[in-house]
């Protein structure tokens, strides 16, 4: 969790020092992809995979393996991004101010909505669906 006044690309060098050596590429948006930001996935040993600026259909070197990375990451990433900031209603700031009770506030929903989704697991109800109500009912 990053500071939301902060470019992405310029806190994302200090945020790779804190993966694991296994991981071998970096998935990013347009604003990831930016000289030092690559430069920093190379010394790491790593890929940086962004899309790139520009007119589609993109052509060049990595163009299949970038389509398919953002592919699933808006199969994945980006529904769950969208069902979470409406489940809490956080469509633009989180209620409370600093980083640390950002942080806080953040990971405290992210337990709370992995306990609905434990608890439809356990009583095979759709994941996710009506997760709203159900909070709002607690």
């Amino acid at each position: 969790m990053t500071p939301a006044n902060t470019a992405d690309n310029e806190v994302a060098p200090r945020l790779f020092r804190q993966l694991p050596p296994e991981v071998r590429f970096v998935l990013g948006d347009t604003h990831y992809n930016d000289p030092a930001l690559r430069a920093a996935c190379e010394l790491s040993d790593r890929l940086l995979v962004a899309t790139r600026r520009g007119r589609y259909p993109h052509r060049g070197a990595g163009v299949d393996v970038r389509r398919v990375f953002h592919q699933l990451r808006s199969q994945a990433i980006e529904p769950f991004n969208g069902l979470f900031k409406n489940v809490f209603e956080w469509g633009g700031q989180v209620p409370v101010k600093g980083l640390k009770r950002t942080q806080l506030i953040v990971l405290s929903a992210i337990v709370v909505y992995q306990l609905v989704l434990l608890y439809q697991f356990e009583r095979q109800l759709p994941l996710g669906r009506g997760a709203k109500a159900l909070l709002r009912a607690a």
